[in-house]
């Protein structure tokens, strides 16, 4: 009985690593960036938007970005941590409604559907209502 259960418990080990690498997410070494001082200033925020673009330098952080976003874009944000996801949604509904010149160049080389955008005005345009109906 006892090889029975070391046999259990490898069983479990090895079934709870598999779970783990089924939720891998992303490095979360960046998620203590400033998103709202990247927004506010508009040399950053162009800065990554040409690294994105190959129109200019990366950071170290914008080549990681960069490397995963058709990733994140493709799985919608699945291996993103919470923080990530809320940074991303931010940064992206900023540019769309900010910078659509900009959000238009990124859509051609990350979302050619423009799946993303169109979930995004089709949930604004919901809260827009829900607003004005109170």
């Amino acid at each position: 009985m006892p090889k029975f259960a070391f046999y259990c418990v490898v069983a479990i080990i090895l079934i709870a690593g598999c779970l783990c690498d089924e939720t891998e997410t992303y490095d979360v070494k960046y998620d203590n960036v400033d998103i709202d001082e990247i927004l506010k200033s508009e040399r950053l925020l162009t800065n990554y938007i040409n690294c994105l673009l190959d129109e200019g330098p990366c950071t170290e952080d914008g080549r990681e970005l960069k490397e995963t976003l058709p990733d994140a874009i493709q799985t919608d944000c699945s291996k993103c941590s919470e923080k990530q996801k809320e940074g991303s949604t931010k940064i992206m509904h900023y540019i769309i409604d900010n910078r659509p010149e900009d959000w238009e160049r990124l859509e051609e080389i990350y979302d050619e559907s423009g799946h993303y955008r169109t979930e995004y005005l089709e949930s604004k345009d919901a809260e827009e209502s829900e607003e004005s109906e109170e």
